[in-house]
């Protein structure tokens, strides 16, 4: 019986089940969004959360920890130079994740798990990227894009 046992298993045993967790945490901050199966993905938001939460103390004592569990250095340094100052007023609930179609070969239940907030990064990006094609625009002499580059907005 697994009475009070906390955790997924994800048919792994412990080592390649703590690799897998490890990577997954280090892609989510990496990419701020990952598509995985609904368990992995409910597996690794503990994981997330908790480096986060670590990222918005930012002490050495806290980086080494986190450098424990993630990957790759750019990720520790992303984490604590961008991930903690935007959830800093934040109390929890750093990630979201959405269920999406089954998977077509095999049926698994496909989920996509993202960090709060990066779709508006995503956008103010969009935005920044638009008003300087109108700046460069009206800077030239054109009133509006030309027919090339409408058709890409389009």
């Amino acid at each position: 019986m697994r009475h009070k046992v906390a955790g997924f298993k994800l048919k792994r045993p412990v080592d390649s089940r703590n690799s897998l967790l490890r990577n997954l945490c280090t892609s989510v901050i990496e990419t701020e969004r990952v598509v995985t199966t609904v368990p992995k993905a409910k597996a690794v938001r503990p994981l997330v959360e908790k480096m986060i939460t670590l990222a918005k103390k930012d002490t050495l004592a806290s980086r080494r920890q986190a450098a424990t569990v993630l990957r790759t250095p750019a990720s520790v340094k992303k984490l604590f130079d961008t991930l903690g100052t935007r959830f800093g007023q934040r109390n929890g609930g750093y990630t979201r994740i959405t269920r999406l179609a089954p998977r077509k070969g095999d049926g698994a239940e496909i989920a996509m798990i993202e960090l709060v907030g990066s779709e508006l990064v995503k956008r103010a990006a969009d935005r920044a990227k638009r008003r300087e094609e109108r700046l460069k625009a009206r800077q030239q002499g054109r009133d509006e894009p030309e027919e090339g580059e409408k058709g890409e907005k389009e």
